[in-house]
């Protein structure tokens, strides 16, 4: 490998990992913003939200890399401009095509690394993820009893405490409603004062209780109206534990989320696509003969539209008056029982076979975006880098913003084409596409300027050209 190779490599990997990272954090700071509600005041222990964040993060890659891509290659190659240090190897007879030689070689292995990530290991986290996810959205808030109010996380207690000491564990003038029998304020526990503590094992907490008492009503649910027994206990010295077994993490089965499209690579998503089809046209044939069975329609197959047609053409509403009047009412009443069944029927089909095709256009966003995901890290890199010999222009100031627009403007037909695909407007491989379909002639152009050495930011000679282009205009 030539030292020039060798140069350029080091002049752009540094920039990739650099802006990779940096694209990754703020978009872990975006779903920490989004969730922070679901992580704060649960006692989640350091690992577990550590490896939330990290499957999070792999999720995000498809984010980051296009725009590290894009932004990396247009800070290299404008550092090198602004250096004068592309015009030296130009001037040594080294082409632009020469230069970004080793850097395509690069961007091919990252678009290929790309959607072996997208196809093995972004569907592995995406499992990990939304699991520890729900699980973490599932678990109650951490234990935290207040002064003065009534707490109420525990199951099937309510605990009332008005002061706690600054130790932490000693708490005076307690109540304890005890509501396990469902009956409500029936059972009600009191002391001046007591001590609180976690079991070895922090599944349980324990009060021992000091000069109190227990008051009980004694329900008799054979003959409550008569009979209210009372009962008052006094104690110097009382136990009592509550379950915290809710309040620990506890981890949902991954099988029930592998069935998730997101969760699935190319195999699994064509095989789950073909079985989506399959059940889908065996729904329309059941719902084709339910219907006719609901109606109770009689004709041959051959001839289906022409029975149609006939019967509607000779049917003659004056008939029923052929018939008595209870037999009458007996008919019509049938008949509006057959229609509303079958427009129910037909508005359960709909509903169905509506949500089943979505589900397909799911499948097909996810199984295209795999092969798009990749593509777009290879043509980003041909507008960042023909853009950065343009303009330039080095460091995170104008690279910075116009990679920004590149990757907005490539983000938003991205999300277009998907909505569009969502809803069935137009099929998963014209949507998922669009992108790349509009970023390959800006690269090819930009690139073409590059090579020729066009001012393509000059603003004298764009003044120049309307210039020409008005005079060509008034001698036509």
């Amino acid at each position: 490998m030539k030292k020039l190779d060798i140069f350029i490599l080091k002049s752009y990997l540094g920039p990739l990992v650099m802006t990779f990272f940096i694209a990754l954090f703020i978009l872990l700071m975006q779903f920490v913003w989004k969730y922070i509600d679901d992580l704060v005041g649960k006692g989640l222990e350091w690992y577990i939200i550590a490896k939330l964040m990290f499957y999070a993060s792999s999720t995000f890659v498809p984010l980051a890399l296009p725009l590290s891509i894009l932004l990396s290659s247009l800070m290299m190659f404008g550092n090198l401009g602004e250096h004068y240090e592309l015009v030296s190897m130009k001037a040594a007879g080294i082409s632009l095509s020469r230069i970004m030689r080793p850097l395509i070689v690069v961007s091919i292995c990252i678009s290929a690394l790309a959607f072996y990530f997208s196809n093995v290991i972004l569907p592995l986290a995406n499992l990990k993820f939304h699991a520890l996810l729900f699980d973490v959205r599932e678990k109650k808030l951490a234990f935290n009893l207040k002064e003065g109010v009534f707490y109420t996380g525990i199951e099937g207690f309510v605990i009332r405490i008005n002061k706690k000491e600054n130790d932490g564990n000693t708490i005076r003038d307690v109540m304890v409603y005890d509501h396990t029998k469902h009956l409500g304020n029936v059972s009600l526990t009191t002391a001046s004062w007591g001590k609180m503590e976690l079991s070895p094992d922090k599944r349980f907490l324990v009060f021992r209780l000091y000069e109190g008492t227990n008051y009980e009503e004694k329900v008799d649910m054979r003959n409550k109206s008569a009979t209210h027994p009372f009962q008052r206990t006094e104690f110097s010295e009382q136990y009592q534990m509550f379950d915290l077994s809710a309040f620990q993490l506890s981890r949902t089965d991954e099988n029930l989320f592998k069935k998730n499209y997101e969760m699935q690579n190319i195999n699994q998503l064509s095989y789950s696509i073909d079985s989506i089809k399959a059940q889908l046209a065996s729904d329309r044939k059941a719902y084709e003969i339910s219907l006719i069975n609901v109606l109770q329609f009689t004709h041959r197959s051959d001839t289906v539209m022409h029975s149609r047609n006939d019967s509607a053409k000779s049917f003659n509403p004056s008939v029923i008056f052929n018939f008595k009047a209870e037999d009458r009412y007996k008919i019509m009443e049938t008949a509006l029982n057959s229609a509303k069944s079958a427009k129910e029927n037909l508005q359960y089909s709909k509903d169905n076979i509506y949500n089943k095709r979505k589900l397909i256009f799911k499948h097909q966003i996810v199984f295209h975006k795999k092969f798009a995901f990749s593509i777009a890290c290879f043509l980003l890199f041909f507008i960042g880098a023909p853009l950065g010999a343009i303009i330039r222009k080095g460091g995170l100031g104008m690279p910075a913003v116009i990679s920004t627009l590149f990757f907005i403007l490539f983000w938003v037909i991205s999300f277009v084409g998907e909505k569009y695909t969502a809803e069935g407007v137009v099929p998963a491989w014209q949507g998922i596409w669009y992108s790349s379909a509009v970023l390959m002639p800006i690269g090819i152009f930009l690139t073409i300027k590059a090579t020729n050495d066009a001012s393509l930011f000059d603003m004298d000679a764009w003044i120049n050209f309307f210039k020409k282009f008005k005079l060509r205009g008034r001698q036509i």
